[in-house]
């Protein structure tokens, strides 16, 4: 199977929307939770967050717009761009409301590069915190929605700012599931990798877990903390970062800049993208990406066990990458 081009799945449905202000000082915040939240209060997030979450079921990008705060409504072309891809995912779904959370900033004299909420009882180690940066003096709400009883169920986050009524500020995208397993999941067979000393797989199942944890990248808590250190901790050397991960197969060396997990064809994948010259021939480019599959198998023969197969994309600028994905019995 090939394709000229495939999305980055860290990439894709998640849309962060605050515009950003001078630097400053945090004066004042303060966090409620729903359940210190007056009954008439969270009745109208529930509202505001429902009309939303349905507008983006239907598609409506019109009607999300005409709820969302001015700075945000005049750079509104890559929210109804995520609208369109959300709402056929949607078709169908039930969706409830999972948790909410009122953000007061409304004494922060200037705005932060950093502004931080603390939700959760006092004195207990179970909390859920927020890092928003360079937010404008307000009132705020976060409200998260989660879409299920689909094939690929969504979790949703509105950002919501008091402007009269309550309107949209932020709105995020990810799914509930990634190859039909959920955070839960992929954390457990995370654990037992990397206790046979797997490391590669243990690293992108944590990596995986991570993901589908957090509705919204600002967004921590004692789990997610937990998860986060777990993963630090697997963290196998080589991986690319500053310096790509080199590769070799025969007397050809290769240079990979990225590599991340997708689910998108039902089993999970790892991704690789690596450098190329050229990718003007198909039939050399698909040999070169099978050349770069074994010579990553080659390297990491663990691998086999835990992916369903590889991605790769070979990429040269300004050309588009050209990618291909087989299954691990087909990589020999």
């Amino acid at each position: 199977m090939s394709l000229l081009a495939r999305s980055h799945p860290r990439l894709a449905f998640v849309i962060t929307l605050l515009t950003l202000l001078a630097p400053g000082r945090i004066l004042a915040v303060s966090c409620t939770t729903q359940a210190q939240m007056a009954e008439a209060d969270r009745a109208t997030l529930v509202q505001a967050a429902k009309t939303l979450a349905a507008a983006v079921q239907s598609g409506n990008a019109a009607a999300v717009q005409a709820l969302t705060i001015p700075k945000v409504k005049a750079q509104f072309d890559s929210i109804a761009s995520t609208i369109e891809q959300t709402a056929p995912l949607l078709n169908g779904a039930t969706v409830t409301i999972d948790a909410l959370y009122g953000l007061d900033a409304s004494d922060l004299k200037s705005s932060a590069e950093d502004t931080q909420f603390f939700c959760g009882v006092p004195g207990s180690p179970l909390h859920v915190d927020f890092t928003i940066p360079q937010l404008p003096q307000g009132r705020y709400a976060l409200v998260l929605v989660h879409a299920t009883g689909v094939r690929q169920p969504q979790q949703m986050a509105f950002l919501l700012q008091k402007n009269g009524d309550w309107q949209m500020a932020g709105f995020f995208v990810k799914p509930l599931l990634v190859a039909g397993h959920d955070s839960v999941w992929y954390w457990t067979r995370a654990r037992a990798f990397d206790q046979k000393n797997q490391k590669w797989n243990a690293y992108f199942y944590y990596t995986t877990a991570a993901y589908l944890a957090s509705p919204a990248d600002f967004l921590t808590s004692t789990n997610l903390e937990k998860l986060n250190q777990e993963t630090a901790n697997s963290r196998p050397g080589g991986l690319p970062g500053a310096q790509p991960m080199v590769v070799t197969e025969g007397n050809q060396t290769y240079f990979i800049s990225d590599l991340h997990t997708d689910g998108s064809l039902g089993g999970l994948d790892l991704v690789i993208r690596y450098a190329a010259t050229n990718v003007g021939d198909p039939v050399a480019t698909r040999a070169r990406n099978l050349e770069v599959m074994k010579a990553t198998l080659a390297a990491h023969p663990e691998l086999r066990e835990g992916f369903h197969g590889l991605w790769v994309f070979a990429e040269a600028p300004p050309e588009r990458p050209f990618g291909n994905e087989l299954a691990m019995s087909d990589i020999h």
